[in-house]
Formats: C-alpha cells, sequence, structure tokens
C-alpha cells in the first residue's frame, strides 16, 4: 500500500500543545495515518493513504485554532 506525505506550513504553534492540539484535529481526517507538527519548524507533515484536499487541512488546523500557510 503507498502513502503520500505532505509537509504543510502552519503559523502560530509556539509549543508541545499547539503541536497536539493540531495533530489531534488533522488525524481525525479520512485517510491520514500519521501527523507530525514541529513547532520550532512551523511545519506540519501529514502521512495519508492519498492526495488530500488542501481545504479539508486547512479546517482541521483552523478547528485547532491555528493558520495553514500553505505546503511547505
Amino acid at each position: 500500500m503507498s502513502t503520500v506525505t505532505t509537509v504543510y506550513q502552519v503559523s502560530g504553534m509556539s509549543c508541545a500543545h499547539c503541536e497536539t492540539a493540531i495533530s489531534e484535529e488533522v488525524s481525525k481526517l479520512d485517510g491520514v495515518s500519521a501527523v507530525k507538527a514541529v513547532a520550532s519548524a512551523g511545519e506540519v507533515t501529514v502521512t495519508s493513504a492519498a492526495p488530500l484536499e488542501d481545504e479539508a487541512v486547512r479546517e482541521a488546523v483552523d478547528e485547532a485554532g491555528y493558520d495553514l500557510v500553505g505546503r511547505a
């Protein structure tokens, strides 16, 4: 089974709590198998079964209280 890994830039993350909040929301998206948020880099790496809709990722990041800047 192949997977797709996409890295997104997110603004507003500053600590481990931020990383957890974003990871929890993005993990809820269909097909997502792994999420790694790194506050110091402002990046979220998402592994999924198929490419995700950017808007779906944006909504999940927004729900966590942060802003999706775009793909890294």
